[in-house]
């Protein structure tokens, strides 16, 4: 609990970074139940606009540096759960 916290997510690809690469982020929460998407990446980041990340989830990455990570503000203990960082540089998976 507190100001901002940093969920980290590196990679590497054996293919060159172009405006293909997609970095999506999910969630469960610790609770069990359905997995969301909570960040999209494509060339730009696409925070979710529902759901309990809205407004709270922002890019801290650079694809270039092999860097997918994103912060959170203000987490609570609610929050809890299993965060998954899934990148995608086509043709390499």
């Amino acid at each position: 609990v507190g100001e901002q916290v940093s969920l980290k997510c590196s990679f590497k690809s054996s293919s060159p970074i172009t405006e293909s690469l997609t970095v999506d982020w999910t969630y469960r929460p610790l609770t069990g139940g359905q997995m969301e998407t909570i960040f999209h990446y494509q060339s730009v980041p696409y925070p979710a606009t529902v759901g309990k990340f809205k407004d709270r989830i922002s890019w801290v990455g650079n694809v270039a540096k092999g860097d997918a990570s994103v912060a959170i503000q203000s987490p609570v203990m609610s929050d809890n759960g299993t965060f998954i960082c899934s990148v995608k540089n086509p043709p390499d998976v």
